[in-house]
């Protein structure tokens, strides 16, 4: 899979270049590129931002360095992504959806937003998603990005060194994940649960599976049909 960031603070991910996401890249499972909108500016300022039209405080994202960088990055089968808390919720299903694409590019946005007429232009040259992280809002797109580019990239094979890992995590099934435990059996006068030192893989898995429903049902009762 190919990913391709703009944003004017191209350091934010520098974080992609560690752990497994580093590995991935090294091994070419990936290839990730991070681009400088202000690189797609004509003026010797390098202006990406003016006041809106109609008013209201602060800036907005000039639409040509936009739409220069779009030029440049987007083919027919790119995926265009906005984060944006105007956007549908991101879940595990759309990690598990774009992870299958070909080409993703994540457009960061600052200030007050970008010019409305980007969406609009990258819309008619590629498949656009406008993808909100949840009920908040954060200074700018890039570490929703960062969040969804880490979300979307370990589930391309190879990438997670035991898949089975994957299908045993939180939302994977529609639950939250089950809690776990390793040595010592008896940390601090808190014993691992028996069933877990009984070798009964079939009362294991029960067990699980009903942790599973308990906690989700405390946490996240939504989730449950």
């Amino acid at each position: 899979m190919r990913i391709d960031a703009v944003s004017i603070f191209p350091d934010f991910f520098q974080v992609l270049d560690i752990s497994l996401l580093g590995k991935a890249k090294a091994q070419e499972l990936l290839s990730v590129n991070i681009h400088d909108l202000r690189d797609f500016t004509d003026d010797k300022h390098r202006t990406v931002d003016d006041t809106p039209f109609g008013g209201g405080a602060g800036m907005l994202m000039k639409a040509e360095p936009w739409g220069q960088a779009l030029d440049k990055l987007v083919d027919s089968e790119t995926v265009v992504i906005f984060p944006s808390p105007a956007g549908e919720l991101f879940k595990q299903a759309t990690a598990k959806e774009l992870a299958s694409a070909k080409h993703l590019v994540f457009a960061c946005g600052r200030y007050e937003g970008i010019d409305q007429r980007v969406v609009d232009y990258a819309g008619s040259i590629a498949k656009v998603r406008l993808i909100s992280l949840g009920d908040y809002v954060l200074n700018g797109g890039e570490v929703a990005a960062v969040a969804m580019i880490e979300a979307i990239a370990r589930l391309i094979p190879g990438v997670i060194g035991n898949s089975e890992s994957l299908s045993e995590e939180s939302f994977s099934e529609g639950l939250l994940e089950y809690p776990s435990y390793t040595k010592p059996s008896n940390w601090r006068g808190m014993e691992v649960p028996e069933v877990l030192l009984s070798g009964n893989h079939a009362e294991i898995a029960k067990w699980r599976k009903a942790k599973a429903l308990e906690r989700t049902g405390q946490v996240r009762p939504e989730l449950l049909p």
